[in-house]
């Protein structure tokens, strides 16, 4: 029996995993406790999506409604599983800047903490199983604001004769810039990860993505910026852009492409590696863009606000580069763009996200 152990796996890349892990050959052991339903309300829960799992993949997924914080739990899981277990991907995650401010005993133990217990359970009961970590972006901080960028008609770009002209390499120093306690507990998390590869020697990596993206994002305002950006245009709900001039920029990288990136390492891991994953230079939108292109898919306007005050620690231009992955797994390739994205979400949620008479301004 092959187990891969899925946390968060009722969410984006959660489900995402499970799915194509199963189709595999792999028994999915998925570990969800509904927590972003806690985070962004009733609307965000992850149990439709839970439930579409275990009816689809019926006896190879064993749904698991634990907290990643209950460090023994977790350890008896593992326990149970033991040399079964052959990959650990660690989706689960507080993900927004904004809530960890409210609540950093909560982030830091989910982000921080619950990773740990993780490492720890696959260092004692599943040594050899590969360990993939889903780390952010905002790792850097806000560093990437520090790059030497200028205003455009509708994004902020960088000077086309710097050395991250072709994306953000993993060589940015995450010192002295305003993480946000999200974005420590996530780095506390990635370097946690490195360090159970290097100390311990397990199989482990850091995937830091950008915007994540796809069909199965339970949308949020606080997170999911292109799958709420759509509700919103879908449901007719005014929509907030949070300073910049909604020139932010974004690359944005589609779950099943990040998730065959997750195969990939899998079939040839490495120890304690890091890479930057995303759309890269290939799938990339600025917020104002991103309207646009949303307009042009639902066919009418979205009603929107521009506030001047943008949230702490945001990235003005975020664009990785995703060379250092791709210099080791060559056969890697992008198969979506943020529009074939953004299409996909709305063919997805036709059914679902539609005009109430509250919604419409």
């Amino acid at each position: 029996m092959s187990v891969a152990v899925i946390t968060g796996s009722a969410g984006l890349v959660g489900s995402e995993t499970a799915r194509h892990f199963a189709g595999l050959g792999f028994d999915i052991v998925g570990i969800d406790n509904d927590m972003r339903k806690v985070f962004f309300g009733p609307a965000a829960s992850t149990v439709p999506t839970r439930h579409t799992l275990e009816n689809d993949l019926g006896k190879c997924y064993r749904h698991q409604q634990l907290d990643i914080r209950d460090r023994e739990a977790v350890l008896r899981l593992f326990a149970r599983y033991a040399a079964s277990v052959e990959l650990v991907v660690h989706a689960a995650a507080q993900p927004s800047h904004d809530w960890s401010a409210r609540a950093p005993f909560i982030d830091f133990d989910t982000n921080a903490v619950g990773t740990l217990n993780l490492l720890e359970a696959t260092r004692l009961h599943a040594p050899a199983a590969v360990f993939i970590f889903m780390s952010t972006n905002k790792v850097y901080g806000d560093r990437p604001n520090q790059l030497p960028l200028h205003e455009t008609e509708t994004r902020w770009e960088i000077d086309p004769t710097h050395r991250y002209a072709n994306g953000i390499r993993e060589d940015m120093s995450v010192d002295a810039s305003l993480h946000s306690p999200f974005g420590a507990s996530k780095l506390a998390a990635d370097i946690l990860t490195q360090e159970y590869g290097r100390y311990f020697g397990l199989r482990t990596a850091c995937f830091r993505g950008g915007t994540l993206t796809g069909p199965c994002h339970a949308a949020a305002e606080l997170h999911g910026f292109l799958a709420y950006l759509m509700q919103c245009a879908m449901t007719r709900t005014p929509y907030i852009v949070h300073g910049y001039g909604g020139k932010q920029v974004r690359d944005a990288i589609h779950s099943r492409d990040l998730v065959t990136a997750f195969e990939a390492f899998f079939r040839s891991p490495q120890t304690a590696e890091v890479y930057n994953i995303g759309g890269g230079r290939s799938s990339n939108v600025s917020v104002i863009e991103a309207i646009k292109v949303t307009e042009g898919i639902v066919g009418e306007e979205l009603s929107w606000k521009y506030s001047e005050t943008n949230r702490i620690g945001d990235h003005i231009w975020w664009i990785g580069d995703n060379g250092r992955f791709e210099s080791h797994y060559p056969a890697w390739r992008l198969t979506r763009d943020v529009w074939a994205s953004l299409d996909e979400i709305y063919e997805a949620n036709a059914d679902k996200w539609v005009p109430t008479l509250h919604s419409v301004p």
